[in-house]
C-alpha cells in the first residue's frame, strides 16, 4: 500500500511537469517580449538554466508589477514546486517501504 501512495506522488509530479512545460516557456516568451532587462539577466536558453529556475522559484517576477507575467509565472512556480514535493514524498515513501519491509 505504501508503494501505491508513492506511485500516486510520482503521478502528481508528472502532472506538475506537464503544467511546467506549458507555463514556463510562455513565461520566458513574455519576458523576452516585454521585459528585455530581465531577459538579459536570465540569458539565452533560460529554460533549464539554474539561475532562471531560481529566479522563478524565488518569486522574483513579482517585483515587476506585471499582471500578465504574474499570471504566467505563478502556475509555472507552483508546478515546479509540485514536481519537487511529489518526487520528495515518493522518495520518502519508498524509503519507508524499504525500512518496514
Amino acid at each position: 500500500m505504501i508503494l501505491f501512495f508513492a506511485l500516486l506522488f510520482v503521478a502528481t509530479a508528472i502532472a506538475g511537469f506537464c503544467a511546467f512545460v506549458i507555463f514556463w516557456p510562455l513565461t520566458l516568451i513574455h519576458v523576452r517580449d516585454r521585459h528585455p532587462q530581465v531577459a538579459a539577466e536570465l540569458g539565452a536558453g533560460a529554460f533549464m538554466k539554474p539561475a532562471a529556475l531560481a529566479w522563478l522559484l524565488r518569486g522574483t517576477y513579482l517585483q515587476r508589477q506585471d499582471g500578465a507575467l504574474n499570471g504566467l509565472a505563478t502556475p509555472a512556480r507552483i508546478a515546479a514546486l509540485v514536481i519537487v514535493c511529489g518526487l520528495a514524498m515518493a522518495g520518502l515513501l519508498w524509503l519507508a517501504y524499504e525500512v518496514v519491509k
